[in-house]
C-alpha cells in the first residue's frame, strides 16, 4: 500500500485541541471518553492547496488536508475520524500513527452546496471509512501522483484506500469460503488499477455494497449455526446460498470493470 510524501512546501504542523474538535465536531459525553482514551494527540500536519501544489481548486475540492492522529494503542473508534471531518470543512486523509506503525485513513467527502452561491457549503456528506493495513512508520514514500486539479488529486489519493476495500472483502469471502469446503468459490484477484470509465462514487459504491453483502453472510451462519430444527436449517442454508450468489455478482461486476 502506497504512503505518499507531502510536499515541504505543504506542511502546516499545528497542534489541533481536542477541545476544539468537541466544540465543531458534535462529539457528545461518551464520544469524547473515546478520545480521552484512544487519542494521544492531533496534528494538522499538511494543506494541500493550490498555493502549495500550484494545483487549481474545483467547485467541490479548494483543499486537502492531511491529519496526523498519534493513538495511545491500536484501536481507534471510527467515530472519532467522524467527528475530526465533522469540524474540518475540507476534505482529509488521516494518517494514524501508533508506536512504530503507520495506517492511512479516509472517508470520501463531499460538500452539499447550495444552489445560493459556491462559497455556501456549510454542510458535508460523509461515507464509510477506507483505511490501508499497518505499516513500518518509515516506510518508503512515493511522490503525489500527476493530476490537473485538486478534484482528480483528491479522487487519485482515496484510490488506493478504496480498492484495498475491495481486496480485503475479497480475501474475507476466499479465506471463510475455503474453511468450509476445499473448492473455493471466490478468487482473489486484486490490481490497484482502474479503468477511466469507471468513477470513484462507483468503486466507493461497490466496495460498500461487497462488505455489506459479506457482513450478511456472516449473520446468515451464525443464525444456522445457532438453529436445531431441520426444516429451519434448510430454509436458512437456502437463504444463505441466496446470500453467497449476491457476492458473487457483486464480484464479478467489480472484475468486468477491472477489464
Amino acid at each position: 500500500m502506497t504512503l505518499f510524501a507531502w510536499p515541504k512546501k505543504a506542511a502546516f504542523e499545528r497542534v489541533v485541541p481536542k477541545s476544539k474538535i468537541y466544540e465543531y465536531g458534535a462529539v457528545g459525553g461518551a464520544l469524547k471518553e473515546r478520545f480521552v482514551q484512544q487519542v494521544e494527540q492531533i496534528t494538522w500536519a499538511y494543506k494541500l492547496a493550490p498555493e502549495t501544489l500550484n494545483l487549481p481548486a474545483t467547485k467541490t475540492v479548494t483543499e486537502i488536508q492531511v491529519f496526523r492522529v498519534a493513538l495511545k494503542g491500536a484501536e481507534l473508534d471510527r467515530g472519532v475520524l467522524k467527528a475530526i471531518d465533522r469540524a474540518i470543512p475540507f476534505p482529509l486523509i488521516f494518517e494514524l500513527i501508533q508506536g512504530t506503525r503507520i495506517k492511512v485513513a479516509a472517508a470520501y467527502k463531499q460538500s452539499s452546496r447550495s444552489q445560493k452561491g459556491e462559497d455556501d457549503s456549510s454542510r458535508w456528506r460523509i461515507g464509510n471509512y477506507f483505511e490501508t493495513c499497518w505499516l513500518p512508520e518509515h516506510t518508503t514514500r512515493q511522490p503525489l501522483p500527476v493530476a490537473l486539479d485538486m478534484s482528480s488529486l483528491y479522487e487519485q489519493l482515496l484510490g488506493p484506500l478504496v480498492q484495498n476495500g475491495i481486496t480485503r472483502v475479497k480475501e474475507q469471502s476466499s479465506v471463510a469460503e475455503a474453511r468450509e469446503s476445499p473448492a473455493a468459490i471466490y478468487s482473489v484477484t486484486a490490481t490497484s488499477e482502474q479503468p477511466a470509465r469507471v468513477t470513484l462514487e462507483q468503486r466507493i459504491e461497490l466496495a460498500e455494497a461487497m462488505a455489506a453483502q459479506l457482513k450478511e453472510i456472516e449473520q446468515v451462519k451464525a443464525r444456522l449455526g445457532r438453529e436445531k430444527q431441520f426444516n429451519k436449517r434448510v430454509a436458512i442454508n437456502a437463504e444463505l446460498r441466496g446470500a453467497k450468489q449476491k457476492l458473487i455478482t457483486l464480484e464479478e461486476e467489480r472484475d468486468q470493470n477491472g477489464r
